[in-house]
Formats: structure tokens, sequence, C-alpha cells
């Protein structure tokens, strides 16, 4: 045995037998008895995982860089793993290495199909039968309780028991708000977007009807999204508050669906106001309740002069509904008098509704009606058989102990638990209503009544919005509402998926029926069939019918009904018509016309990200942004500024919040409120303004004139359209504006473009000029003309309410010498140099202002207005209540921060609405340089103008001042210059 020691004192153990060396062997190089047994039945071994150790001892040199230290990353986690090294600042330390799955939800949904009160089988079945379906829209002014009228309806056929049961606290009295789905509808206790849902419904004769409705927002702002339902609707069901009545908006969207022929019922709702809030007796409540209905007839009539009685709304025609949506009940005098029915089998209730409204007096000792109350109580039908039951109903409730009011509510036929008889007053007054009144039966006899099918509204859509000849097959299968026939959809609006990642196209389908796999061509609002490029191809992924908080998936819809259709949104930016890739007899295809809306986008915004490498994020922001609000439009400035255009605060304030959180999660910067601008002129201009062409071959002449008043108006609203045979548009001249005949036929075009406020008038005379060589020029000088009135010379906003003459014009006999390169910018110098000699004055948007509040608050709306260049124009007491209403106007540019103001100086005790109202001519001439502008002052009363331009001009980097010679020709400026007619 060796000494375990060496000479220099280490220990070197001691020399064992081969099998006691290989067990001291540490455990990490011993051999594996699988791997030994592989070995022996000559199978591969995997080396990577075998490390061969020798018998003895290895007195081999291994060099530093062959030793392995460490196992590698493949021998760690095996070959199927990739792996990576990178440098330590390959990845900021803002991102985590391995980021969170985020799960992105910005609406409420549902997570399954609620259970609900009817067969979904039998719903997909109504969908077969269009007459049995009506398509309304419900509309109003804010807080006017549309919500809350589709919660009622939600109600009646959701079982949403369990989870109301669940709400305790205050959430217990919050409103339902089941169609708010929006984090920031349910923040702010307002509508933004418009919510449709599909629901079985039965009228008092126990008939089931499919109801596609659609709840729009109440808020001014918001005005687009109801044009766009508006659209989609064969009928509105119009909801007014009893005690507010006809508001701003009320008169907006009557004006709208006057003006759109579209059918009209009223809700009057808030009813136990009336008892509870002004504490009315029955016979005033009366007079409150004809006053509200008089008030929107008078509102039909004034739209319409002479055909109001065709539209007339009257509780007797069965047109009209009273309800109260807080507390669930909804009635007709048809369908109150079936109540008295049940009770006297003997009644006709058809003839006592006739003798519930209006003059119609009840004798209580003859039992007869008379037109006049003959008898000492003798009281008007409607008082004695339907309010005083009610006020009965409702006083009983309130103040009567547990014990009699049971006995009291059996005589009526409502029986309660002795629980439910204890509890709070508001659910004691919800639980007897809902049993006295029971479903909402009138309400959708007033839309089956009152509202036509989509086979009987068909046509009336036709006439009205297609583009395409009425005598086409295409024509004929939507006009009979043909579930065989070519798939036509007409969509209006896109809605945001929950997490923001993409839309869904809602439309109405014409013709034939919506099946998921169907491909499509998407024609946009700029497709015709001569200039085919609005138009891309497109498969439909899924069909929906659209419930708001939840959708159907479905495997198809027929015509008449609205769909939700995904995969089509890609091309379609606000509206677009959906057919098939190929239509009978190769016929064309033809597009419905773009919405035509109530109000106009005058508020603009200036938008850049605070990180300017996140510019491509903001502006795939702006594109949502584009398809989510209908009347929102953006736009690049020549100064590179990204411009957003909308109709208010609210609505921008929206508008910003889902740029910034759904659609481009980013911080970006956000200018000061400003506003657009028009151009105008007051004066026809001084002298002929001519322009020659750059190779001095060709010359136009123009002169520039105002136009009549209410021109530009009936323009934009449709009344004339230049598309319109050429005869048709001249005696609408001629008989509306007096225009001789000449004049009349020699309109060229509308501008910008062909609903704008602008004309062009080929005023040259035959004998002077070439009308053939004329013609052949016609498309380049209409080109310019729409150049030059899109952007003006001022400061390059749209042109307005001026009619250029077309004087005089000499043409190079070659066509070579008057091609488009020279015709079009010459045409619009042209333009410029005769509108810049016609007096030109600058156009600023005017708000209407609508206040409602005390009587006290009525001397602070004449001081805020006064300081911001507003006017009061009227103000007065709404009938049958304490509250005033005062109208006025206010200029845009001066009303950002108005209703703040307003509320801090009334305490928050009033409501104001803003909505656009017409174009006003800005105090002062631009062009006058005479004026002196001091930094940090405000401009004085006429120089306003002249601070407006250049401000504007500062703010979209053109050139400090306006120079009419830039325009002229330089011998024409020369010789005006000598003469005096210019001073500059």
């Amino acid at each position: 045995m060796e000494d375990l020691y060496d000479e220099f004192g280490n220990y070197i153990g001691e020399a064992d037998s081969d099998e006691e060396q290989n067990e001291q062997v540490p455990p990490a190089f011993k051999f594996d008895e699988a791997f030994e047994d592989e070995e022996e039945d000559g199978e591969d071994v995997n080396n990577e995982q075998l490390m061969e150790v020798d018998e003895g001892p290895s007195n081999a040199v291994i060099l530093h860089e062959d030793k392995q230290y460490y196992p590698s990353a493949s021998q760690v986690y095996g070959a199927d793993v990739e792996t990576l090294v990178q440098e330590e600042d390959a990845q900021p330390l803002s991102e985590p290495i391995i980021a969170p799955v985020q799960q992105k939800k910005f609406a409420i949904a549902e997570t399954e199909l609620p259970p609900v009160h009817f067969s979904r089988e039998f719903m997909t079945d109504l969908l077969n039968f269009p007459e049995q379906i009506r398509n309304v829209a419900l509309v109003g002014h804010l807080h006017h309780g549309k919500t809350a009228f589709m919660d009622m309806l939600v109600r009646q056929t959701h079982d949403l028991t369990e989870r109301l049961e669940k709400r305790i606290g205050k959430r217990k009295e919050e409103q339902l708000r089941y169609t708010d789905v929006h984090f920031l509808e349910r923040e702010r206790g307002l509508s933004v977007k418009s919510a449709p849902m599909s629901l079985v419904l039965q009228g008092t004769k126990g008939k089931s009807h499919l109801l596609n409705i659609i709840d729009t927002p109440g808020h001014v702002n918001f005005v687009d999204e109801v044009a766009a339902s508006i659209r989609l609707a064969d009928g509105v069901v119009l909801i007014v508050d009893v005690v507010e009545g006809v508001q701003a908006n009320t008169e907006q969207i009557i004006k709208h669906a006057v003006l759109e022929d579209i059918p009209m019922t009223l809700v009057v709702n808030k009813m136990d106001r009336l008892i509870l809030d002004l504490n009315l007796p029955p016979n005033d409540a009366y007079f409150k309740l004809k006053h509200v209905i008089e008030e929107v007839n008078t509102v039909i009539e004034n739209v319409l002069p002479g055909q109001g009685e065709k539209r007339r709304l009257s509780p007797e025609k069965g047109n009209v509904a009273f309800a109260s949506s807080s507390m669930n009940w909804c009635f007709t005098l048809q369908s109150f008098t079936r109540m008295y029915a049940d009770t006297y089998p003997r009644l006709d209730s058809a003839e006592f509704a006739a003798r519930l409204w209006g003059d119609i007096f009840y004798n209580p000792r003859s039992r007869k009606f008379t037109r006049k109350g003959v008898e000492e109580n003798s009281k008007r039908g409607f008082v004695k058989f339907v309010l005083e039951p009610i006020y009965k109903l409702y006083s009983h409730t309130i103040s009567e102990s547990p014990e009699d009011l049971k006995e009291t509510l059996a005589s009526v036929g409502v029986s309660l638990k002795p629980t439910q008889l204890k509890s709070d007053a508001k659910d004691l007054l919800n639980l007897v209503c809902e049993q006295f009144f029971g479903p909402p039966t009138g309400f959708v006899d007033l839309v089956v009544q009152h509202v036509p099918s989509p086979v009987d509204g068909a046509q009336r859509t036709l006439e009205r919005y297609y583009t395409g000849p009425l005598d086409s097959k295409v024509a004929a299968s939507m006009s009979a509402c043909d579930q065989d026939g070519p798939l036509v959809v007409h969509v209006t609006k896109l809605f945001s998926s929950t997490d923001a990642t993409g839309f869904n196209s809602f439309g109405r389908i014409l013709s034939g029926t919506a099946r998921p796999g169907q491909q499509v061509r998407v024609l946009g609002e700029g497709y015709t069939p001569d200039d085919e490029e609005d138009m891309v191809l497109a498969t439909i992924s899924d069909t929906w019918i659209a419930e708001t908080c939840y959708n159907i998936p479905t495997d198809g819809v027929p015509a008449g009904n609205w769909v939700l259709l995904g995969g089509v949104d890609n091309s379609i930016v606000k509206t677009a018509t959906l057919v098939p890739m190929k239509l009978e007899d190769d016929e064309e295809p033809y597009i419905f016309r773009p919405i035509r809306h109530i109000t106009e986008s005058v508020f603009k915004v200036a938008v850049e990200p605070v990180n300017p490498s996140e510019l491509p994020k903001m502006l795939d922001g702006l594109r949502k942004i584009n398809k989510s609000y209908p009347l929102i439009s953006t736009k690049v400035e020549e100064s590179g500024e990204h411009v957003v255009l909308g109709t208010g605060e609210l609505y921008m304030d929206c508008v910003l919040h889902d740029l910034r959180r759904l659609y481009s999660e980013m911080e970006i910067k956000v200018s000061d409120p400003v506003t657009r601008f028009c151009e105008t002129v007051v004066e026809t201009s001084a002298i002929m303004c001519y322009s020659i062409t750059p190779n001095k071959k060709n010359k136009i002449t123009m002169i520039a004139e105002p136009l009549d008043d209410g021109i530009a108006e009936d323009i934009e609203s449709g009344r004339v359209s230049i598309k319109d045979p050429i005869r048709k548009v001249a005696r609408y001249f001629e008989d509306n504006y007096d225009w001789d005949k000449l004049a009349a036929r020699s309109i060229w075009a509308f501008g910008p473009d062909e609903m704008g406020p602008n004309i062009l008038q080929d005023d040259t005379l035959p004998s002077q000029v070439d009308k053939k060589l004329l013609g052949t020029v016609r498309d380049s000088i209409t080109q310019g003309f729409s150049w030059g009135t899109r952007e003006g010379p001022l400061c390059e906003e749209p042109i307005r309410n001026t009619k250029f003459k077309l004087t005089d014009v000499s043409l190079a006999e070659q066509a070579i010498y008057r091609g488009g390169g020279q015709i079009i910018p010459t045409a619009r110098r042209a333009v410029y140099s005769s509108f810049l000699m016609a007096s030109p004055r600058l156009m600023e948007p005017v708000y209407s202002v609508s206040m409602i509040g005390p009587s006290d608050a009525v001397a602070s709306a004449y001081t805020v207005l006064s300081r911001r260049r507003g006017h009061v124009l009227s103000d007065g007491p709404i009938a049958g209540t304490p509250l005033q209403s005062v109208r006025g106007l206010i200029p845009v540019i001066d009303s950002f921060g108005f209703e703040t103001d307003l509320r801090i100086q009334t305490q928050g005790s009033s409501m104001v609405s803003l909505a656009f109202d017409k174009w006003s001519v800005v105090p002062g001439d631009p062009l006058d340089r005479d004026v002196k502008l001091k930094p940090l002052e405000m401009a004085g009363a006429m120089a306003t103008a002249r601070d407006f331009v250049l401000k504007t001009r500062r703010r979209k980097g053109l050139a400090e001042d306006v120079t009419v010679s830039k325009f002229l020709e330089p011998e024409l400026w020369k010789g005006l210059k000598e003469s005096g007619v210019l001073d500059s």
C-alpha cells in the first residue's frame, strides 16, 4: 500500500482495485446503466448527453478555450428550443423581455347569449317574413328617455332578474343602460353611438312582430349618428320629455325626418313627472300634454307649409303614445281602452278611444259624451278616463299604508306579496305600474300601424336614395324585397369590435340574402359605372343579427332586415353599397347616395404625436376614427399639420379619447380649437379680369358676383342638382329666383363639387365666341373653377355663395395648345383675380344657442353671450313649468368654453345646446392693410376679418399677406395701378 501523501504533503489517496476506483468516480461522470445496455445492443449513443471517461486518469493537456465550465443552451433546453443571444441594449428597459398577454376590452359585452322570453329560432324564422318586420329609429333630445325606453323593451324581452337582483347600494338606483356599451357612455351618462337591437314583441291582439330598433344619441353634437340611423329605418319614433317639450335637437331631427319623407310617430315620455315633479292637477296636465303635441305639429308645419295636416300627430289617430320609461309603462288611447274592454266586455274600445282626446266632455249624470260640458261635473274624456285613474294609482301607492293599499290594489286587479307592499316607494310604484299597465303592447301597435314594413317602405328608399334606373331588374328585386334576388346591402355605419382592432359593417339588406363566404363588390361613395376606381372585392366572413351587447351569428339574413357583416369593412369609410360579383344580364351596379347630414363639421383641432416616431401609429388611428364617426373629417394642411374636424366640444372630446385610448394607444398633442372659415364676395367684380395661359395662346375672362340669398342652401340640401337635365335646373332658377332663360340655361357647374354652394355660368355670346371650340375646353375650365373654389385666395378656405361668369374666351385653333395643363391653372387664376376684385369677405360659422334653466339664469345668458360676440334672439317661459328657455346665436370661434362659463355663472342650474346654424360674414375688410393689429390685444370690431385672415395664413404656413398682383396679369395690374383702381 502506497503512502497517502506525496512529498509536498498533498493528499493523493490510495491505489485500490478497478471496481473500487469505479465506485469512487463522482456521480456526474458515471455511466448510465441504460446507455450501457444500448451500447451492448449496438445502438448509437447520444454523445451530447454522455461524457466518456477513460479507465485511468488522463494526462492530456486541455486548452483553456476548449474547457466547458457550463452546459450550453442547447444542452440545457434541448435542440427544439430556439435560443437568442442579444447585446444588453438591444431592447429598451421600458419593454419587458416577454410581454404579458393583454386582453383589450373597450366595450361592455355579454359573455354568452342572455336568456330571452321568446324563442330565438322563432325570431330567425320571422326574418323571412318582411310583412311582420318593422325597422324603426328612436330619436329625440338629450335625456328625454330614449335609452330608458329601450331598457323597458329589453326588460320585456330579456330575462335580467338575476342580474338586477345582484345590484346593491347606489347601483340599485342606477339606470340599466343596456344599449350603452362604450365605457365613455357609462361614465358620462349619455349615448355616443347608435345601438341597434332586434326584438320579438307582441301587439294588443297577441300577434308577434320582429322590431328592429336603433337607439340614437340625443346630444346635439352626435346628430350625425341620427342621420346614419334614419337612412336604414322605415320610420322614426320621436321621444319627447313632457316637461321640457320640443328642444333644439328635437327640432333638427323633425326637420330632417320631414325632408327625408320618413313616417313619424310620437312618444310623450316621463309622464310621471307631471304628477311627482310638477304636481299638476289632471286638467292642467291635459293642457300640458296637448301643448307638447302641438309644438311638434307646429315644427312639422313650418318645414313644409301646407303639408302639416297629412303628417299630423294626434292621439286619436293612434300615432301618439304616452309613456314613463322609468316606471316601465307605455300606452296609446287604443291600448288603454282595451283595459276597460277587458272589464266591460260590451264596450267597443275603438269607438271609446275616439272620444278620449280633444274637447269631448263626459257628463256623469246622463253618461253621455258631448262637444261642450253641459253638466256641472263634466270633464274631458281623457282627464276622466285616463289621467284620473293614473293619478289615483300613484297617490294611493305612495300615501297609503300596506294594509289599505292591498285592498285598493285588489279593486283594480293588482296583487302584491306582503314583502313587496313594504318596499321603497319607487320600487313599489314600479311593481304596481308593471301589473296595472302590463307589457307595452300599445307601442307595438303604434309602430305596426304607422310605420311601413320593409316591403311597403322599399319604394320610398329607392326613389330617394338609389342612383340607378328604377326600371332595372335589380331595382324590381329591391322594390319587392325579394330574398332570392341579387344581394344588395346599403351600409351606413361601422361598429368597432370590443377590442377596437377592427370594424363590422352595419347595413340594410334591400334584396337577396347575405351569407358567410359570399364574394361581393364593395362600391364606395365615389363609384359610378363610368369610373370604377372606388370599388374593391371582398368576402363576407360573418353575418350577425346585431343586438349591441351581443351579436347572434346566423347562416344568412334575408332582405328587409338589418345585418352586421364581418370582413367587408377594409375599404368602407362612411357608407357603401354591396352588390354581387356579377348581376343578371350584365347589368351595371349603382350606389345609394351618401348621407345628407343635418349639421356641418366646423370645430377644428390639429393633432400631432408627442413622440414623432409614432406618426404612422397616429395616422392609422385617424383612419379608424374616420370610420367610427359618420361626420368626422381629417386632412393634412399645407403646413403639414393633421387637422380633425368635428361638430362640437363633446364630440371632439370623445374622438380624441378614442384616438388616444382605443385606436392608437399613444399620447398626442392637441392644438387650441379653431374653426373652419369660408370666403365670399359682397359686390360684382370692379373690372373684367382676364388670365393668359403660359404659352400665350389662350385667354380666359371672368367676373364674380354674390349669389341670391337661399341659392347656396338649396344646392347643399339637394333641392336642385346639376345632375338633373338642364331644362329642369333652368326651370328651378327661373321659377324661384327670377333668372332669365338664357342665364338659367347657361349654368355649367356647381362648385367645388356637385353640391357646392357656387355657380359657374357661361356668359359668352355666340357672336363673339365659337361655342363649339369653347365646348372642347369646358371640362378644363370647370376643373379650374372647382380647384379655385375649394381653396380660396384669402386663406385657402372654401369659397361660398359666389357666381363666376365666363364673359370672354379666346382659344388657340390647334388642340395641342389648349390642353388641360394650360387651361386648368389659368381658369383658377381667373377665378382668384375676379374674386379679389369683387370686395372679398370672410365668413364664419355660427352656432344657435338653446338654454333651459330657472328664471334667474336668463340674465347670466345675456351677459355671457354679449361677452362672446353673441346675442339673444328670444327668451320666454316653458309652458306649465318653472323653467325658462333662451334662444340665441354665437360665433363658433367664440364658443369654446361657453357652456362651462354659463354653468359657472348659473351655478350649474342651466342646460345648453350648441348646434351649427348658418354662415355669417365676419365684420371688416380682410384686405384692409391700414388695420394695425397689436399682439396680445383683441382686434377691434371692424378689424376682426383682417385678424382672422392673417392668423389663419400664419397657422397654415402661407405668405403673410394676400396680394392681388400674384393673380392678375402684369399689364392689367400695371394699368389698374396707374388708373388708381388699386392702391397696392
